[in-house]
Order: C-alpha cells, then sequence, then structure tokens
C-alpha cells in the first residue's frame, strides 16, 4: 500500500495529492447530502426524471473537470468541443429538479475553488429553506398547489382540446395552464390547480383516457 502511495505522489501535477483529495472528498459528500435532501424533500412524489440517480457521480465529476482544465487553456477549448456533442432531449418533468441541478453545481464548484465555508452555509440555508416550505405547505394545505403535466400526441391534439378542457375545469378547481410546449411531436401542457383531500386520481386517470379514445395520453401529478 506504501508503494502505492509513494507512486501515486510521484506522479507530476500542478497541484497537491493532499488537495485533489480534500476537494473531490468535500464534493462527494456535498453529493450525498444534497442526494439526502432530494429523497427527503421531493423523493417521495415520484413525478420527475429522476435527476437524484446522477449526484453522487456527478457531484465530484464537476471539480476534477475544473481541476483538470484549470492549467490548461488547449485542454479547456478540447473539452468544450467535445461536450458541445453532447444533447440531451429528455425534457425536466418537474422544474423543482433544476434547483437540485444547480445546488449540485454550485456545491462542486465552490469544492473545485476551495470556497468550502460558503458551500456549507449554502447546504444549511437550502436545507432551512426547504424545511420551511415542507412545514409551510402541511400547515397551510387549503392554499397548496398541485402540478398537473399531460403529454398528448400533436394529431390528435387539435380533437381533443376543447374536450380536455371542459374535463379538467370541471375536475380541478383553481385551474391555471402556466405552460405549454410541443417536443418531438407531443403537446405537453403543465398546469397548476388547488389540492384537494380524497380527489379520486384513479377515477379521473381512467375517465381522462376514456376521452382521449385511441390517443396515447401521458399525465404526471404533483
Amino acid at each position: 500500500m506504501s508503494e502505492l502511495w509513494s507512486y501515486i505522489t510521484s506522479l507530476e501535477s500542478p497541484m497537491a495529492i493532499n488537495q485533489i483529495i480534500v476537494d473531490l472528498g468535500f464534493s462527494i459528500v456535498a453529493s450525498i447530502i444534497i442526494y439526502f435532501l432530494y429523497q427527503m424533500f421531493y423523493g417521495s412524489r415520484h413525478i420527475g426524471a429522476g435527476v437524484h440517480r446522477t449526484f453522487i457521480i456527478g457531484g465530484p465529476a464537476v471539480p476534477a473537470l475544473f481541476l483538470g482544465i484549470q492549467v490548461s487553456i488547449p485542454l479547456s477549448l478540447g473539452l468544450l468541443g467535445a461536450l458541445s456533442f453532447v444533447r440531451f432531449r429528455t425534457p425536466v418533468k418537474d422544474p423543482a429538479e433544476i434547483g437540485f441541478l444547480l445546488l449540485l453545481i454550485a456545491t462542486s464548484i465552490g469544492a473545485a475553488t476551495n470556497n468550502f465555508l460558503i458551500t456549507t452555509i449554502l447546504i444549511v440555508f437550502v436545507f432551512v429553506a426547504l424545511g420551511i416550505q415542507w412545514l409551510a405547505r402541511n400547515r397551510f394545505s387549503v392554499f397548496a398547489r398541485g402540478q398537473l403535466m399531460i403529454s398528448v400526441d400533436q394529431t390528435a391534439y387539435a380533437g381533443l382540446e376543447t374536450k380536455l378542457s371542459a374535463l379538467l375545469k370541471e375536475r380541478l378547481q383553481g385551474l391555471r395552464l402556466v405552460t405549454m410546449s410541443v417536443i418531438e411531436d407531443r403537446v405537453s401542457l403543465n398546469y397548476q390547480y388547488r389540492k384537494r383531500t380524497g380527489f379520486d386520481w384513479a377515477a379521473f386517470t381512467t375517465e381522462l383516457n376514456q376521452m382521449a379514445g385511441p390517443a396515447k395520453v401521458e399525465m404526471f401529478i404533483g
């Protein structure tokens, strides 16, 4: 083991091996904390794209990239060109996941730049903010708003638009269309509604599928 450590420390690097271990170790710990924050405050909703599965690997990977390219301009330009070929075609199903991704990136950059205090304070503040949001949502459930995403084939949407709007307004209170997008020949509708206790989502799903007929309809509830 000592010989392996001697070999590793003998490798040429613009940074000390101890500093690299500290940066990557801090990033891994922060990624694990963010993973548990995701599971604690969001994972039970099961409507996202499952981005938390990338946290443990993606967290330390970001500071490793920064540590690798900060001393080499040609390497950074080559990496930028390589990453330009990567395309993520799967849309984010819930905007809340963007916040967790930004938190992961912020902590990873903080680890790469040795801003450990700022990163720690950020995680604490996010934990407190999520805790307050969770308490407020449970205490003031009367004013709670839910998210409903419906995806329909673009070819069938024109014939379903009127019936779909009428069904949603009849079954859901305080309905409001937030966004509408067309991706890969499918129309995605993002609604907000006022939550009600005891709402029968199984019956609502059955009624929605019967109304859609042969058209393929996908639904995500939050």
